[in-house]
């Protein structure tokens, strides 16, 4: 069962897609996740823009609307997966959910919102490559998705090795949860590229 932990819907269960399609994030990891980005961030969730790419259930995004963030846009592919998201934030009622239908390879090559992410959570298929990531992930820097010092995520396999971070990108942390190892990075700003 998942459910959101904590929070305004704290409690309340999730639907998960059916199939081996989606992986979702666990309890434990997700709890660890929240503690991590209140830890980086200096305190709680307070109006933050989340960006869940490979949204699965929209679990993540889901929990951090749940906590305090303002808005969170849940991107996910797969047909059955957005049909859940879509169920899960209609039964959960919490304001500032968006759910676009996509493969986000393709959605971050769209013209970024008019207001830039503050957190990014990647939770790919284990068939998207690292380079697939670093290559979502300077599109979404250089595309203006993200505020200068964002605060990025990827979770990964642990039996995938270390996660290099692209250019532009600072490696803060790792934390591993059993099968999945979650790796914490910052984007530096713009401007820091032209000294």
């Amino acid at each position: 069962m998942t459910r959101v932990i904590a929070g305004a819907a704290g409690g309340r269960r999730l639907a998960v897609p059916q199939g081996t399609g989606t992986r979702p994030t666990s309890d434990r990891a997700r709890e660890g996740l929240f503690s991590t980005w209140q830890a980086l961030l200096g305190g709680p969730l307070d109006g933050e823009r989340v960006l869940d790419l490979y949204a699965g259930s929209g679990a993540v995004g889901l929990e951090a609307l749940s906590r305090g963030a303002g808005h969170a846009l849940l991107v996910e592919a797969d047909a059955r997966a957005v049909r859940t998201v879509r169920g899960n934030v209609k039964a959960l009622g919490l304001p500032g959910a968006e759910v676009r239908a996509g493969k986000a390879e393709q959605i971050v090559h769209t013209p970024a919102p008019p207001t830039p992410y503050d957190i990014v959570f990647l939770d790919p298929p284990y068939a998207v490559t690292d380079d697939d990531l670093r290559e979502i992930l300077l599109t979404l820097r250089t595309g203006g998705w993200l505020v200068a010092e964002a605060l990025v995520t990827v979770e990964r396999s642990t039996r995938g090795g270390e996660f290099l971070w692209p250019d532009g990108f600072e490696a803060i942390r790792a934390r591993r949860y059993g099968e999945g190892t979650l790796w914490y990075g910052r984007a530096a700003s713009m401007c820091e590229d032209a000294r």
